[in-house]
């Protein structure tokens, strides 16, 4: 594979949120070390030959990877701005879904939302052959209408229920079946080929036959599904667990709000719903939270540091804020967790 030119990240929205998508700069990396075979179509910060502007714009990537040793490189934890189907054709592989880690066996199949965090490595690669598709349905939270592309040839039927069947289970981890493995097979044939007009015709029909595929193994394996997966106090909730990872940034009721797609009073509602704290309560816990963690952790930064690390806009407000929730000041917090730790 020629050498990898920078990309920049790609980034998408939804609502208020702004998403860096993964970058695979440690895969394009190993490919180019010649630790890995690497084969792939992708547009923005992915890897691989380059799609089309105006075709298959629903695809951001697809391709394979193919180790044949173990590797000391691994996908750290992120985000897809679409649906990613990978499947494990040969080797053993670590993976983890949110706090939910398994290792992938031959055959397995996996299936992660744009809102799920996840991980391939711990942190390091197994030999394996893995081959993905990440599929832009135009959702980043659970409780957003799909809209699959125009050239799916699927009955509206088949769609409406593969689309239920998606949304309502989140299980993450599924043994394929031949159907499913056949059409995998033959989408890493087609990461091989140039992205031209027949090319991408086939590379439609392929992706068609898996998801008619992936409809058929979820109707045979007949998941439990659960509605309240797309609501919107899922999607509060989703919100709330992620907080505590970026306190730092300049949350306001509204832009929290925006985030879920609610309005302020219904995410006001489901906040209090789920923590018993009003929104801005809950986001002052995270802060200092996250300022405890910083005080332990940096014992050279200044109080104002840590203020500002933790998304407060002076330390004045955040010594008042801290003392409300630890009962004492940060300083003093500071030296009797550090001494309570040595001893």
């Amino acid at each position: 594979m020629n050498k990898p030119s920078p990309r920049p990240a790609a980034t998408f929205r939804a609502a208020a949120e702004l998403f860096h998508a993964d970058t695979c700069t440690p895969l394009e990396a190993a490919a180019q070390a010649g630790g890995v075979r690497l084969a792939a179509l992708g547009r923005g910060s992915y890897p691989g030959r380059r799609l089309p502007a105006q075709d298959l714009t629903e695809v951001p990537s697809l391709g394979y990877w193919d180790a044949r040793a173990r590797q000391s490189w691994g996908l750290d934890w992120h985000r897809n701005e679409g649906i990613e189907l990978t499947f494990l054709a040969a080797g053993h592989l670590p993976f983890a879904v949110e706090q939910h880690t398994v290792t992938l066996a031959p055959g397995d199949l996996t299936i992660t939302r744009p809102w799920q965090r996840h991980r391939v490595g711990d942190p390091h690669i197994s030999a394996s052959r893995l081959i993905w598709l990440i599929l832009d349905v135009g959702v980043r939270r659970p409780n957003q209408p799909w809209h699959w592309p125009a050239w799916l040839l699927l009955a509206p039927a088949t769609l409406q229920r593969l689309t239920r069947q998606l949304r309502h289970n989140e299980r993450p981890v599924w043994p394929a079946n031949p159907a499913v493995a056949r059409c995998f097979a033959a989408l890493g044939r087609a990461a091989e080929s140039r992205p031209t007009s027949e090319n991408l015709t086939r590379l439609k029909l392929i992706i068609n036959e898996l998801l008619l595929a992936l409809a058929g193994l979820l109707d045979e394996r007949r998941p439990r599904l659960n509605p309240g997966l797309t609501s919107a106090a899922r999607t509060v909730e989703l919100f709330l667990a992620d907080l505590p990872r970026r306190a730092d940034e300049p949350w306001t009721l509204a832009t929290m709000a925006a985030q879920c797609g609610l309005g302020r009073s219904h995410f006001s509602h489901y906040c209090r719903q789920l923590t018993n704290r009003t929104p801005i309560e809950h986001l002052a816990w995270c802060r200092v939270e996250r300022a405890c963690e910083l005080l332990l952790r940096e014992p050279g930064w200044s109080i104002t540091d840590i203020a500002f690390a933790s998304g407060f806009q002076s330390s004045q407000y955040f010594a008042t804020v801290f003392a409300r929730h630890k009962g004492r000041s940060p300083v003093a917090w500071r030296r009797s967790a550090a001494s309570t730790k040595i001893e």
